[in-house]
């Protein structure tokens, strides 16, 4: 009995040691058949930064990963490769689970060049089948310029509940062909703070304009149907009445459509701008539906946007949109 008890206490031994080891293989917790990393400032995790957790992920992992994030400001600059799938990062809370960064587009870098605005990204997100939830994504650096919070890629990328905040250029859905889902997320920014080409939904979000600006500067490519929608979100912010545009065409393919939402009276009475050439009048598609609040009137809209009948509204529903995916799935 006494040799039993001599060999259970050596294995909780061991087994503490190994969880005290800087290894990756023994760093992982398996917890319900899911890899589990914790992350913590002050080292009850098993990783201090953000960025060590990543690079503990298995290579092209087929199950996924949980990397749950504890209260603290994490001011980092991270990338998650290509290799690294089915991450979940989770924070413990909304407000208290900071990822930062303060880099913007002209800032210069370790060679003296500027960044420019990709290179001011907070955090760069390769892989697929990437989701975040309850936490809050910022790009501190203020109105300077371009500086973005988000830098997107992969496909089939999800946010539930999380923040996004900045100024120009706050969320850059970058990849051509990815499709996004932000679902109950606060987004804020001043000018084009919803920039790029990928295939988005944004459902339930709190889009805030502290600035006079534009809302979206899609850059959709002409092979995609779809851009960005946005369904049942809220429009408002610090911004003087009818100084914010919902968006303008960064490329003449450019698709939004916003959908049952409400638009405060930040929103200026056209809606809508060319970006200053009128041949985008006739390749972007810009539109609403059934939209509400004082910014949603459209009888001073620009002739080249369309109101959707009923039937029109039917076409974006989410396996149309997202070509049969479903981001509400598997949460």
């Amino acid at each position: 009995m006494k040799n039993l008890l001599s060999t259970f206490i050596g294995v909780l031994i061991s087994f503490a040691a190994l969880s005290n080891n800087s290894s990756v293989k023994d760093r992982q917790i398996v917890e319900e058949g899911e890899n589990r990393i914790v992350v913590a400032k002050d080292g009850s995790g098993h990783f201090k930064t953000v960025q060590e957790a990543i690079n503990a992920v298995p290579d092209f992992r087929n199950a996924t990963t949980i990397i749950f994030i504890k209260n603290g400001i994490y001011k980092e600059k991270l990338n998650l490769s290509a290799s690294k799938r089915m991450v979940k990062m989770l924070g413990e809370s909304l407000e208290k689970t900071i990822i930062t960064n303060d880099d913007y587009a002209q800032k210069k870098n370790r060679f003296g060049e500027e960044m420019g605005t990709s290179g001011s990204s907070g955090f760069y997100i390769y892989g697929d089948s990437f989701t975040a939830e309850n936490i809050t994504f910022e790009n501190s650096a203020g109105p300077v310029g371009q500086a973005v919070a988000l830098w997107i890629a992969g496909d089939k990328a999800r946010f539930f509940n999380c923040r996004i905040l900045g100024f120009q250029d706050t969320l850059y859905t970058y990849g051509k062909g990815s499709r996004q889902y932000f679902y109950k997320c606060y987004i804020s920014g001043t000018v084009d703070f919803i920039f790029g080409s990928a295939t988005a939904i944004f459902e339930d979000c709190t889009i805030y304009c502290k600035k006079a600006g534009y809302i979206t500067a899609a850059s959709t490519p002409d092979t995609s149907k779809y851009g960005y929608v946005f369904k049942n979100c809220k429009i408002e912010g610090s911004a003087d009445v009818g100084t914010v545009y919902l968006g303008r065409p960064w490329r003449p393919a450019a698709k939004t459509v916003f959908l049952n939402c409400e638009l405060s009276a930040v929103i200026r009475p056209e809606g809508w701008h060319n970006w200053g050439k009128e041949s985008n009048e006739k390749t972007a598609f810009y539109a609403e539906y059934k939209n509400i609040g004082k910014g949603a009137e459209s009888s001073k809209r620009v002739s080249w946007t369309k109101q959707l009948s009923d039937e029109e509204a039917k076409g974006y529903s989410m396996v149309e949109i997202f070509n049969g995916w479903d981001p509400r799935l598997l949460k």
